[in-house]
């Protein structure tokens, strides 16, 4: 039995029809398929699924040089099983039947491919967004498991494959042009926007074969520019709590009015048992986002006799992106309050006012504005060699090789992210609605012209990751009888992975300077509401629409003079946390496939795979020396040298595998799969070593450390699926599918004490001034003052002013108590159910040119987060129906799809950045459009619109008031020419 991709696209190896043809084999002898047209793909594609051992489903190109999408993610969105997670705007990682990116893998000509992206902590999870698909042939998804495919893919195993010039003798070329016009840049402030929302994509792609078809060359390329922007109202700090209703504790709210707070009014209390969680801040931040993104491939194939065929060929991609934001945020500092709440448990504020005195007419907290302006670069690098011997008509060997890597990090002088935060402290009372989609801030009290815009405290932060995978493959394949084959081979993978940052942090959020060191014209007056009118409740006439933006360069310059510290507002050159991980696993595998001539014709594939793998972890991270107490909640560490650790882990296993087939009729089948995989566990997540975050609060700090004992997860998988094709372009099908799964690794903390730091927090100046009876528990404000002004001279205390502390400070001293601090880690935790359905039809209407194809995935698990639980869970995350409708038109001169893909609410993650706490992303549809006019055979021209309705995406916590972030993206449009040769 063939594979798919022998009839599906780009090559049919004749001599090999009676056994399966793998997507990373190159065969001796190739005869043309010519794929054109949108309906040719989808035909293509079906058979692909129809001529596959095990559960099979695929993406065609149209033509050489022209994928159904120009984002590879947007198209694997169209298949059955298949969500994505977007970034700025398109797809970019993929979760298929409910397992997230993190466990599928990713092989580009089968081989697999090293992960790097700065965003992701360093995961296994394969970025879309770095690959153009005009070079791309055809893409696989294996959702069941074969002993020959590599591990790593519990969801599925995806193989992108690129031209190569035997799979299409003789010349073939075409180049390609487009404007991209991107409605998100003219959505945003000045000082981010950037100067056109219209910008170019060329492409090209030249394949020919010489010398009567003996040798061949192939060559891609394209560039492409995009300029964009995104709107987000964020509690980007996540959510303190949940507390109970009867608990008293800092963040905690009042219990009601009362002599000391007369104006704190709570609604609807929870009270007893009942959970609920206040915000730490509000934000509203504006990114303008410019990206440029290089692809190349040199492809080089020889066949010395016919018997042999080798391939040469380097792959190459980058991706760079430049990053402006401006913000307004007001941070809570839990003191009195007033709220209305949602009834039950969890509840939710509804309404949540922190209560701040005015003095003078103003307030006195600050109204944070803050800016970022940083650049990174993603590179990825390819070199492979394959060569396919076929010494006998019954005997075939395939040795291939690769080096690639992928390497992530600052492509700016501002490093890979930043922040230079400036306020003007003129805050008073302080209130946001969570009643309606967007948050909406109000703010009491605020003069920007008595109290001045000043710098504050800053970030810059130089981050650095590669990865590299060296990888060895030696297969063999042998037809011991008319209808059996058997196929082994063996192979070597070292992955390694280094993953490096530091921060230059300036913890002077009290304020760094003074509001007369900038000059007035600096700060550019804006407002908030148009960049979300597209969000309900941004109407709101309580809304805070008042806010400074800045050119991040320029005020950055001036507070590094004003300073007298320059060096402060830079990156640091060296790296202060640095962890590298080096995995090394041996592979062997048999396999087994015959085909039994019974009544009702049986295909069956039988086999076993062993893998061992050693795990080396090293680990540098800085050492903690203390904790300064810098403002009202800021309690930074001070860090000293940096010291290297090193742990190491192992494991091995043994993955049984099965596939069946059952001709009922000519049209008709029924498939079953059994097999064992395993995903092993994020870079991250087995990483050495104790990171503490720098800023610790009244009640403790957090960290992390990886484990690299951490065994892999293992999913032991069952498929049923019925396919009926009842017509030459026309298939439905229904699949079951179930996942066992153990080991799944997931997030724990542990209450720590690393470094034995002492911290000023119930210290005994601290519990001076509480017992003097000038200051409550909550008001870490008057218990700073009570110090300053009653031990100016006390060991570790400086007064404000004292030695160009402008705010003063006080150092955690040995007789102070022992910082506790949270420390996130890693373990294999417990089992987990995942079970689904799945249901594809296409139908073409005879000759009429109309067509659909259209799919819906259903998966449940009985593992999922309960919002009224406290502490750390395990949840599967990532779990979510979806379907999707595609209508199609196709004549001689017109093409034309109307695509909707909707997914449905899940879990994206089970931390927030307060700790503990669930975030879902909401139910999300999309409406893209594609026309495509043809004037002749060689020249067509195409418009596309990607997310023409607008939509915006939201993602909530433990109720859906309870707002983790909002956002406002936009549609984008796109016309081109193409032009074959």
């Amino acid at each position: 039995m063939s594979l798919a991709v022998a009839s599906a696209c780009a090559a049919v190896h004749a001599q090999e029809a009676p056994a399966p043809v793998k997507a990373a084999e190159a065969q001796p002898e190739v005869q043309s398929v010519v794929v054109t047209g949108l309906r040719q793909s989808l035909i293509s594609s079906m058979n692909l699924k129809r001529n596959s051992d095990g559960i099979v489903d695929g993406i065609v190109a149209e033509d050489i040089g022209k994928f159904p999408d120009t984002n590879l993610a947007e198209s694997l969105q169209r298949i059955s099983g298949v969500s994505i997670d977007r970034s700025i705007g398109e797809g970019s990682k993929i979760t298929v039947r409910g397992v997230g990116p993190d466990f599928n893998m990713v092989l580009l000509n089968g081989r697999q491919m090293p992960t790097s992206n700065l965003g992701d902590l360093n995961g296994r999870a394969f970025d879309f967004a770095n690959l153009a698909s005009e070079a791309i042939s055809q893409i696989q998804v294996y959702k069941t498991s074969r002993a020959e495919s590599p591990t790593g893919g519990i969801g599925a195993t995806l193989n992108v494959m690129t031209a190569r010039p035997f799979e299409r003798p003789g010349l073939h070329a075409s180049i390609g042009a487009k404007a991209v016009h991107d409605t998100t840049n003219g959505n945003l402030p000045g000082d981010v926007k950037a100067g056109s929302s219209t910008t170019p994509e060329v492409s090209g792609i030249y394949s020919n074969t010489f010398a009567d078809n003996t040798f061949g060359v192939a060559l891609t390329g394209s560039y492409q520019e995009r300029n964009l922007g995104y709107n987000t109202a964020a509690v980007s700090n996540g959510w303190k709590g949940p507390f109970r209703g009867d608990e008293n504790n800092w963040g905690t709210i009042p219990n009601g009015p009362s002599e000391s707070c007369p104006a704190c009014t709570i609604t609807n209390r929870p009270t007893g048992s009942q959970l609920y969680s206040v915000p730490q801040n509000l934000n509203y931040n504006f990114n303008g986002v410019k990206r440029q993104r290089t692809n190349a491939q040199l492809t080089l194939q020889y066949k010395p006799v016919s018997t042999l065929v080798t391939t040469l060929d380097y792959t190459y991609s980058e991706n760079k992106i430049q990053t402006k934001r401006n913000d307004i945020s007001a941070w809570f500092n839990f003191g009195p309050s007033s709220s209305a709440w949602t009834a039950g448990s969890p509840s939710s504020p509804l309404i949540y006012k922190e209560i701040i005195p005015l003095k003078d007419g103003i307030g006195t907290s600050d109204i944070a504005m803050g800016a970022a302006d940083f650049a990174t670069k993603t590179q990825n690098k390819s070199l492979g060699f394959n060569a396919v011997w076929k010494p006998t008509s019954e005997l075939r060997f395939d040795f291939d090789t690769h080096h690639s890597t992928a390497t992530s990090g600052a492509d700016s002088p501002f490093g890979s992210s930043n922040t230079l935060g400036t306020a003007s402290f003129s805050r008073g009372n302080t209130t946001a609605d969570f009643s309606k989609d967007f948050p909406v801030l109000s703010i009491e009290g605020a003069d920007f012209v008595k109290a001045g815009q000043q710098v504050t405290g800053s970030v810059f932060t130089n981050s650095y990751m590669r990865g590299e995978v060296d990888q060895t493959q030696v297969k063999g394949a042998w037809k011991v009888l008319d209808a059996s084959e058997l196929k082994f081979g063996l192979g070597y993978t070292k992955v390694d992975n280094r993953s490096a940052f530091s921060n230059n942090q300036r913890d002077t959020w009290g304020g760094a300077t003074k509001p007369s060191d900038y000059p007035s014209s600096v700060w550019h007056p804006a407002s908030v509401r148009q960049y979300f009118d597209q969000i309900d409740g941004s109407g709101s006439p309580n809304l805070f629409n008042q806010f400074y933006t800045f050119n991040f360069a320029q005020v950055r310059q001036l507070v590094a003079t004003a300073s007298g510290k320059p060096e402060l507002y830079l990156p640091k050159t060296f790296f202060d946390n640095d962890a590298r991980t080096s995995e090394k696993s041996k592979s062997l595998y048999l396999q087994f496939n015959t085909d039994w001539d019974t009544a009702l014709p049986i295909h069956t594939a039988l086999g076993v795979r062993y893998e061992k793998t050693d795990v080396v972890s090293t680990a540098l991270v800085p050492a903690a020396v203390n904790i300064r107490w810098v403002s009202q909640n800021e309690f930074p560490i001070t860090f000293g040298d940096p010291t290297f650790t090193t742990l190491t882990g192992k494991y091995n296993n043994l993955l049984p595998s099965f596939d069946s087939d059952i001709e009922l009729t000519a049209n008709q089948k029924m498939r079953f799969s059994y097999g064992e995989t395993i995903g092993r566990p994020r870079y991250d997540q087995i990483q050495g070593g104790t990171t503490l975050n720098s800023l610790v609060r009244t009640d403790g700090g957090t960290g992390s450390q990886g484990n690299p004992s951490l065994k892999p997860v293992k999913s032991k998988n069952f498929d049923l699926s019925y396919e009926w094709y009842y017509g030459k372009q026309n298939f439905v099908s229904l699949g079951l599918f179930k996942k066992n799964l153990e080991n799944y690794a997931g997030q724990s903390q542990i209450i720590a004490t690393p470094f034995n730091l002492h911290t000023p927090v119930g210290g005994a100046l601290w519990n001076e001034a509480l017992s003097a009876g000038k200051c409550q528990s909550a008001d870490t404000t008057c218990i700073r003052n009570y110090i300053f002004a009653n031990h100016p001279t006390a060991p570790g205390v400086t007064p404000p002013g004292v030695n160009g502390d402008v705010n003063g400070s006080i150092v955690g001293q040995p007789s102070d108590p022992v910082a506790n601090f949270r420390i996130t880690s890693f373990s294999n935790q417990k089992k987990a159910d995942l079970s689904g359905a799945e249901i594809n039809l296409q139908h073409m209407f005879g000759e009429s040119g109309f067509g659909v194809s259209t799919n819906y995935t259903y998966v449940h698990s009985g593992l999922r987060y309960d919002n009224n639980k406290l502490g750390e869970q395990f949840a599967l995350v990532g779990l979510s129906n979806s379907y999707n409708v595609i209508g199609i038109y196709e004549d001689k001169k017109w093409t034309a799809r109307l695509a909707y893909n909707w997914r449905g609410e899940f879990l994206a993650s089970t931390f927030d950045g307060s700790g503990p706490n669930p975030q879902y992303v909401e139910p999300y549809g999309q409406v893209d459009i594609s026309v495509t006019y043809a004037f002749n055979d060689k020249l067509s021209v195409q418009l596309e619109g990607i997310n023409v309705t607008n939509e915006i995406t939201r993602v909530h916590s433990r109720t859906k008031q309870q707002l983790e972030s909002v956002t406002q993206n936009g549609p984008r449009y796109m016309v081109g020419l193409r032009y074959k040769f």
